[in-house]
């Protein structure tokens, strides 16, 4: 289990679990291939100095000569990117996502044109019964925002 300062995260299925002490700065990242890695908008990192990997271990690929991202083998998330500067963690795939809040846009040459107006998109507040009820029916799979020792659990597979 990682030290109780550590900061932990990891991918939807709980197959990648990593730990982190000392952070450095959160990014937006913009370029296209943060985008295409995310399958978003953007690339959401922070500096991780010291991360290791506590349960698991990602797969790799080499996005350009001089970066490679990690991701879940199982479950496809987004988990970090590294150059020889270091590496950088997913900020989303923290446990607590808020203590690694970007700071600052990157690369902001391949920023999508309507980004900036997103937060003044209308907001859909009204709710069916069809979506309510079909809201009430989930079982989320999802590894919960914490450390577990086994995963998933023994009794639910």
């Amino acid at each position: 289990m990682p030290r109780s300062d550590a900061h932990t995260g990891g991918c939807q299925c709980g197959a990648v679990r990593f730990s982190v002490t000392r952070l450095g700065r959160g990014s937006i990242c913009h370029c296209r291939m943060c985008q295409k890695a995310f399958g978003g908008f953007f690339g959401p990192l922070v500096t991780a100095h010291n991360a290791h990997w506590t349960r698991g271990e990602p797969k790799w690929f080499q996005s350009s000569n001089a970066a490679r991202r990690a991701f879940c083998g199982e479950c496809g998330t987004p988990l970090a990117y590294e150059t020889r500067f270091g590496l950088e963690l997913a900020i989303g795939a923290f446990d607590e996502p808020t203590l690694a809040a970007p700071v600052i846009q990157v690369n902001l040459a391949d920023k999508q044109p309507f980004f900036d107006g997103l937060t003044d998109l209308p907001i859909r507040t009204e709710e069916s019964d069809e979506w309510s009820s079909f809201m009430a029916g989930i079982h989320s799979n999802q590894h919960p925002d914490h450390d577990t020792n086994d995963w998933p659990p023994k009794d639910d597979r």
